[in-house]
């Protein structure tokens, strides 16, 4: 799965010590480079190093499976079968009916974006700006409407071509906690690239997660949380500079094909499963302040924390409790969604 090789840390992890569990005193850590980014994951538990293993494994499995530039992978045999149907695993097709319907209620994500991306160079590191003409082309092949998944098969009309690289991350991670959960682990921290994702809690308290500065180094605040994928996207992730000294980020507006533009610099989201944080913190953060309060009154299954581009911070009422500003992020308005 073509992602961040070098991804910055979206969750700085605050307070994470070797102290020993109330489950048990065993701690094990698993590190491996996986999906084009650094993963860790760390559990406390009767057995956590068999555990992790098999977590780790099967993380694997699913990148596999799901990388769009491996020959070998379900995705790729999607995007190369000409508009012809293509019977693949059915924790493809599920993940892929999951991705259409996350793009059918936000109107923003999107999983055919790919030859988009590919075209600013976001896949490939060779960035450049595209013409308005060469835009306009690609969008017609853009739209989750052009997918068809039935049981285990996906037809892509001719054209079309699925990234799942902005849901996978998250999704492999809940197959990973299912795992860990399978095999006796009450409490684990999976760092996936920055995506957060937390097993029970952390010797008896919260996880302690300090939220990035998305305008410098540091943290903008500390969130206290347990068993919860956090997920944070911004632009400052991954971006280029033209020779006009335009900057460029990577996350894509699917209705115009350029960067999106929404007034936001960085979005977090708090969800009970990794794959609908990752898919909603891009789809929020195209959408904008506004749109993205009107979206959560809406469906009330997550909670997010908003950094304008001005620096003031929104965040939703589940989070009032659980996030405290540093003493040295005074400079913005703080408030409550």
């Amino acid at each position: 799965m073509k992602r961040i090789k070098f991804a910055c840390l979206v969750m700085v992890l605050l307070s994470f010590t070797a102290c020993a569990s109330k489950y048990n005193s065993v701690q094990h850590s698993t590190e491996f480079f996986a999906m084009d980014t650094y993963v860790n994951f760390t559990a406390y538990g009767e057995n956590p190093e068999d555990a992790l293993g098999l977590a780790k494994q099967r993380f694997i499995e699913l990148e596999k499976l799901w990388s769009v530039t491996d020959e070998n992978s379900d995705i790729y045999a999607i995007n190369h079968a000409n508009g012809k149907s293509v019977t693949v695993n059915e924790q493809t097709a599920d993940l892929i009916s999951y991705a259409l319907q996350t793009a059918n209620k936000t109107k923003t994500f999107e999983p055919t974006i790919y030859p988009v991306m590919t075209a600013w160079g976001f896949t490939t590191d060779k960035n450049r700006v595209p013409s308005a003409e060469e835009i306009r082309e690609l969008l017609q092949n853009v739209g989750s409407e052009k997918v068809a998944v039935e049981g285990n098969s996906v037809r892509l009309e001719n054209g079309v071509q699925l990234d799942l690289g902005a849901i996978g991350k998250g999704a492999a991670g809940d197959e990973a906690v299912r795992i860990l959960k399978e095999n006796g682990i009450r409490s684990a921290l999976l760092d996936i690239g920055g995506n957060i994702q937390l097993i029970g809690d952390k010797n008896g308290t919260d996880w302690r997660l300090g939220i990035r500065n998305p305008f410098g180094e540091g943290s903008v605040g500390v969130l206290e949380i347990s068993d919860a994928a956090v997920v944070t996207s911004g632009n400052y992730e991954r971006f280029f500079t033209d020779e006009n000294g335009n900057v460029y980020g990577h996350i894509i507006d699917p209705s115009t094909g350029y960067p999106a533009d929404s007034g936001l610099a960085s979005v977090t989201i708090v969800a009970s499963e990794g794959k609908r944080a990752d898919a909603l913190s891009t789809a929020v953060f195209i959408m904008g302040l506004e749109k993205a309060t009107e979206f959560w009154r809406e469906n009330r299954n997550f909670e997010m924390i908003l950094i304008s581009q001005n620096g003031e911070i929104h965040l939703t009422e589940g989070l009032r409790e659980r996030f405290s500003l540093n003493s040295a992020y005074d400079r913005k308005v703080y408030d409550i969604v």
